[in-house]
């Protein structure tokens, strides 16, 4: 069993977790967009040590707490490979105005899809899941029967394809990979919006016709 912690942060409400085995006092934090203060917060509530910072993808409202995050804790940060160079210049590549600032961060540790790591007494696999970003990784624990989907698929929704590297058909590709490796009661803890499983995904969502087709 795995003890997973949702956190809206970010004027785009962005979600981050904080996930454990259940009553561990080890964890590792996925996507620490913003808010940091409240993040090592409940850190510090918890009473865990965070053993790594894992990141799906690096636009600015996932990233936007690294370094300080990195900074209290210890933790090193897996980015995924294809997207380190914005988690350096994270303010180069705000698309938008009135955003930040955020502190860039150097990745401790890369990862590009196929690995299995070892962290928080988990294993957690590591899928290349690109569309909505181009270096994207969905983040997999299957003890738990859980996946940190990133803005990969969401409660109802998918990622949006019309930022740079963004790519629908790529998008459909990763999505029906996830589906076509896990079962249907498998949660998924989302960027964005709630949490939903894969077989309700697979079953209602309107942005997957023409994968049922």
């Amino acid at each position: 069993m795995i003890d997973v912690r949702m956190f809206t942060v970010g004027p785009v409400q962005e979600n981050c977790f904080i996930v454990r085995p259940q009553g561990s006092d080890r964890a590792v934090i996925v996507d620490p967009g913003d808010e940091p203060e409240r993040l090592l917060g409940a850190i510090e509530s918890l009473g865990v040590g965070i053993d790594a910072i894992l990141l799906t993808h690096t636009h600015f409202d996932h990233v936007g707490a690294v370094a300080p995050v990195a900074r209290a804790t210890g933790a090193p940060v897996f980015c995924p490979e294809l997207e380190t160079v914005v988690l350096s210049n994270i303010m180069d590549y705000v698309p938008w105005p009135g955003f930040g600032p955020f502190e860039s961060y150097d990745a401790d540790h890369t990862v590009s899809g196929g690995e299995r790591l070892e962290l928080a007494g988990m294993d957690i696999d590591v899928s290349f899941t690109p569309g909505h970003s181009p270096g994207h990784v969905t983040y997999a624990i299957p003890a738990g029967a859980a996946l940190l989907s990133g803005d990969v698929l969401f409660q109802g929704s998918v990622g949006r394809v019309d930022l740079p590297g963004g790519d629908w058909p790529t998008l459909l590709q990763s999505i029906d990979s996830l589906i076509a490796a896990y079962p249907d009661e498998t949660t998924v803890y989302p960027g964005h919006m709630g949490v939903t499983t894969l077989g309700r995904e697979r079953a209602t969502n309107p942005f997957l016709r023409e994968l049922a087709r």
